[in-house]
């Protein structure tokens, strides 16, 4: 069933976080979302790429891939989320608000993973509005005091905090649905460390031939070896959504 970016959805965030039923086309597609499988937590990832798997194009354009309905399912996620978390190199590159407007409902926590430390005061994720925001760095870096925001200093190897870690410790601080929304190496890592119950892929109707692409694994030697997805598909508009469940393989983070 094909749906627009406004059609039915109000009142649904509320009705999500409650036992009642969702009106379709909404249970089909976020009902999944409500309760993890595997322990507490119910970690989803999204991103949107073109018929090619390209992200951006090979001078790094990227805005935008997707249209206003593909745009209006990322927001939907957010408001159906505890916290929504992106990479440092993604918060400085595309400097995005991390925020619900284009549908109703509550925003999010806003997390960046920033190990080194280097991202700038100024950046729109850290906007004082109310909602709560994170900086994930590794237990040695320096970082100056900025008020209201929550610092979360984990280990750290080779420049990187291993997401189950990550996962661990905003658990602890009471978030139960995260949504890990990008860069393509963020939801990478997170994918092959078997960090994630569901992932979104939002294909919109456009080749770019050229570009980076939406995932990047470490190589397997034969098919038999591939991660299996089991999915399901929705139409949003022109563009495609494939909800790939990928509890079956996921590490156990708790128990909470």
């Amino acid at each position: 069933m094909a749906v627009s970016d406004t059609e039915g959805w109000a009142g649904v965030p509320e009705m999500f976080r409650s036992e009642a039923e969702l009106p379709a086309p909404w249970q089909a597609m976020f009902g999944p979302l409500r309760h993890g499988e595997v322990d507490g937590l119910v970690v989803v990832a999204q991103f949107g790429q073109s018929i090619d798997a390209r992200i951006a194009t090979a001078t790094g354009d990227s805005r935008y891939i997707n249209g206003s309905e593909g745009l209006a399912h990322l927001h939907r996620l957010r408001a159906l989320v505890d916290a929504v978390v992106i990479g440092v190199g993604t918060a400085v590159a595309d400097d995005p608000q991390l925020t619900v407007r284009r549908v109703a409902g509550p925003s999010p926590a806003r997390v960046i993973l920033d190990p080194k430390a280097r991202l700038p005061a100024t950046a729109r994720v850290l906007a004082s509005d109310g909602i709560r925001r994170l900086l994930i760095t590794a237990a040695d870096a320096s970082r100056v005091a900025m008020p209201g925001v929550e610092v979360v200093a984990l280990p750290a190897g080779g420049g990187q905090i291993a997401p189950a870690a990550i996962l661990a410790a905003l658990a602890q601080r009471g978030f139960r649905r995260i949504l890990i929304e990008g860069g393509a190496d963020t939801v990478s890592r997170f994918l092959a460390a078997r960090c994630l119950d569901r992932l979104h892929v939002v294909i919109a109707p456009i080749i770019i031939g050229a570009g980076p692409s939406s995932v990047s694994l470490p190589p397997i030697a034969r098919v038999a070896d591939a991660l299996r997805a089991p999915m399901r598909a929705h139409a949003l508009g022109e563009e495609l959504l494939l909800d790939c469940d990928l509890s079956a393989q996921r590490t156990s983070i708790g128990p909470f």
